[in-house]
């Protein structure tokens, strides 16, 4: 059983979360470069020694972000990824989980923030893939793998077939959206590139006869 917080932690601990509250929007709207600790620090209303305190630097505040926006992701991936259930239905609400996650707005403005500053500031593309692309494809991969293992798909690279999974459900309405060609995506556009994404990858990794 996990020991309750003390008063002391759980005010640290909420401490922690204004800060994250307060920086998402931050980073988001003024960009990696345009973002300061002192700028932050002056929103919430207290010291900057207080919120140096809670993160060292401006690339831990920015892991923190991050870590906050995909954690809830994974634990949908996790719903949805049933190693006891039936495949092809995972792999579909998958599919459809992770575009509904990559299309939405403050996803589709954090990309554009990494692709737009990365040159400048490699260490937040490190960050951005640990947090988010990396861990949702090990997750992936480890429920590809064991449906491999039981026969239900071909044998392969779990994370190669992970990547591949991936890139199918991205060069569609996520693709459109991240270079501004179109403003929105409706949910039945989402449904029918998750359908297809999955219609694809199913087949290319059916098992042998």
């Amino acid at each position: 059983m996990q020991k309750p917080q003390t008063r002391r932690e759980a005010q640290r601990q909420s401490r922690h979360d204004a800060i994250i509250e307060v920086a998402g929007p931050w980073f988001l709207e003024h960009g990696y470069a345009g973002t300061t600790m002192s700028a932050i620090a002056a929103e919430l209303g207290g010291s900057k020694g207080t919120l140096w305190n809670h993160f060292p630097s401006k690339e831990a505040l920015f892991s923190a972000v991050l870590e906050h926006v995909t954690v809830e992701f994974r634990a949908q991936v996790l719903l949805a990824l049933d190693p006891s259930g039936d495949l092809e239905q995972s792999v579909r609400e998958y599919c459809h989980k992770f575009l509904v996650k990559v299309t939405s707005p403050e996803a589709i403005a954090l990309q554009r923030l990494i692709a737009g500053e990365v040159g400048r500031f490699p260490e937040i593309g490190h960050i951005f893939y640990e947090r988010g692309p990396r861990l949702t494809q090990l997750i992936l991969a480890e429920f590809l793998g064991g449906a491999m293992k039981r026969g239900l798909l071909r044998t392969d690279d779990p994370l190669v077939a992970a990547r591949s999974l991936t890139g199918l459900c991205l060069y569609g309405c996520h693709q459109q959206l991240l270079l501004g060609v179109i403003d929105s995506v409706p949910p039945e556009g989402i449904a029918d590139d998750a359908n297809r994404a999955a219609d694809i990858f199913l087949r290319a990794y059916a098992p042998a006869a």
